[in-house]
Parts: structure tokens; sequence; C-alpha cells
């Protein structure tokens, strides 16, 4: 059993973030806009969203939230996205995942401006992060990273394993990994974990997991000692905010855990809003 767990404070780290962007906001006299695009109705969509305005207002960033029904017709979406691509005071623009299915994910995303992808999910700006040469970092891989570089391991030819809900957000999440030295195996979680994903997960020095799935990850599938990064999210029926990982179950084998809420969320949101007045910036 593990004696003590370090916890991550994700508010902390954001808030060195966040104070230097509204002090440059004000000192460079900007008025950064953030537009973001909600598809149905997602409880966990409607959190995030909520968070974003929040701390955005805080430092002096405006968001504007446009909603569609999951009825509304795709191409009225990217239409939308086409007019804010062209509105000069819009400085970057996000696509609230998850999207109901009937929406192609990939084609709604890559209707966004490249200048404007402050999300950096579009599959051109992955390829130049890759490079070196993007307009912006990915925000959930690099408030990811910063946070496993706070637990003070050397994952250097360790086991790290993620677990991602799409293909396109573990590939990001393995270059951003590989520019610091970490090698990272995802493994895409639909609906439940295989036999060999469990074995992979205890075999792990360091686990990663972005599926939005109430205790996925209990004690039983991680070994003593092990990094817990835990970048997912659900409301329970009681309206409690809980992430992938049973908390009291691994409190005592865990050496080092991203609560939820207070973790990641807030670490990603100032990346986020970071890249907003990034792009601000350049437009002004």
């Amino acid at each position: 059993m593990t004696s003590k767990i370090k916890i991550f404070n994700g508010r902390k780290f954001a808030n060195k973030i966040l104070n230097n962007i509204k002090n440059s906001i004000k000192k460079e006299k900007l008025n950064p806009k953030l537009a973001i695009i909600l598809i149905g109705n997602n409880e966990e969509s409607k959190l995030y969203i909520k968070l974003k305005k929040e701390v955005a207002q805080k430092i002096g960033i405006r968001v504007l939230v446009y909603r569609f029904e999951k009825n509304t017709k795709e191409n009225e979406i990217i239409e939308r996205i086409k007019c804010l691509n062209k509105d000069k005071l819009v400085n970057g623009i996000i696509v609230q995942l998850p999207l109901p299915r009937t929406f192609n994910k990939d084609r709604i995303i890559e209707s966004i401006d490249l200048k404007k992808d402050v999300d950096c999910f579009q599959k051109e700006n992955v390829k130049l992060f890759k490079e070196g040469g993007t307009y912006f970092v990915p925000v959930t891989p690099v408030a990811i990273l910063s946070a496993l570089k706070t637990s003070q391991r050397n994952f250097e030819k360790k086991r790290v394993v993620a677990l991602v809900r799409s293909e396109i957000f573990g590939e990001t999440l393995k270059i951003a990994g590989n520019k610091k030295g970490v090698k990272i195996n995802y493994f895409i979680v639909k609906k439940h974990l295989t036999q060999k994903v469990k074995s992979e997960l205890k075999l792990a020095d360091a686990i990663i997991t972005i599926c939005g799935k109430p205790c996925l990850i209990n004690a039983d599938l991680i070994k003593n000692g092990v990094v817990l990064i835990d970048a997912g999210i659900s409301r329970l029926q009681n309206r409690k905010v809980v992430g992938d990982i049973d908390y009291k179950s691994v409190i005592g084998k865990a050496s080092f855990l991203t609560p939820v809420p207070g973790g990641i969320g807030p670490l990603t949101i100032a990346v986020l809003l970071k890249n907003v007045y990034l792009s601000s910036r350049d437009t002004a």
C-alpha cells in the first residue's frame, strides 16, 4: 500500500496562467472573443461551457455560445462556423464535444479556420504541432502532460497507458508525450474495458483516462505507486461531478492523482484561454 498520495491542485496551476493572461490582455488593451458551438443537450458539455464562460469573463475574454438542436442540419452548423471564420472580432472557435452520433465530428471541426482552431483539434494543426509549427498547442494533451510533470517522476522507459474516446485525441496525446520524452500507448474505449486493456493497466506506471465513464478504474486495475491522471468528467443523477477513477478505491494505492473536479479541468480551460489570447494578439 502507498502511505501517502499527492493530490494535484489544478486550480492553483491554472490561476498562475490565468493571472498572466488577464494582466497581458489589460496591458495590451485587447478584446479577445471565443465562439463555442454546442450541438445537442449533453449535460457534461453544458457544464464545461459554463465553467469556460465563468473563467473567461474573469480575465477579460468574452464567450459567445451558439446552440443547435440535435436535429439541426449539419450544413447549417458549418455555415455558421464559416461566418465566424470571417468575423474579425472572433479570435477562436471551438466545437464542444462529444457530438450526437448523427453528426460528422471531423467534417464540422475541419470547417474551422486553422488560425481560429484554439482547441488544436484539426488534423492539419495536429500535423503542424508535431512538426513544431502549429498556431496553437493542443489544449487537453498539454494540460495532461503538465500535470504528469508535477508528479516529479521520470517516465522515460516507463509504461504510460492512456484510455481515450477517439484516435485523433490519442494520436495528439501521443505526439505531445513524445515532445516531453514520454512514450504513451493509448487504447480507445467505447463501452467497457477489454481484458487486454485491463492487463495493460495493471502493468502501467502512469494511467491517463479521458473517457467520461464513472468509476471506470478502481484499485483492482492498478499497481502500487501508480500515477493517475483523470481527465474524464461525468455528472451523476444526484448532480455530483465525478471522473473516470474511483477516488476512494485508489487513494491508498496510487502515489499521485488528479481529482475531479479541480484537477485537469481548470488547467485545460487555462490553456484554451491562453490560445484565445494569443490569437487575439496576432490579429490585433
